[in-house]
């Protein structure tokens, strides 16, 4: 008798590194921590040195399909109200 194995259902998420992110994104190291400052980008801090990234989060949030959300962080002089990168948030 054949043993019926359960499809794969493992639900972890794949979470990036600041350097994984910038590699997908074509974007610097420097600039994925910046809109993570700023909170353009979610992240997930884990310590004050270790920092990850949920590619599905990050790119609802840059295509603009996730509300943003003021934090602490935000400083008061980013754009919430517009979700689209421009030039200006890559230098």
């Amino acid at each position: 008798m054949e043993e019926a194995t359960a499809p794969h259902t493992d639900k972890r998420e794949e979470f990036l590194t600041a350097r994984q992110l910038a590699g997908l994104l074509q974007v610097s190291e420097s600039t994925v921590r910046r809109l993570a400052r700023e909170g353009r980008i979610p992240s997930i801090r884990l310590t004050p040195r270790l920092t990850r990234f949920h590619l599905s989060s990050v790119l609802g949030a840059l295509d603009g399909t996730q509300t943003k959300t003021r934090t602490r962080r935000t400083p008061p002089h980013a754009a919430i109200d517009d979700p689209q990168l421009s030039f200006e948030d890559l230098m």
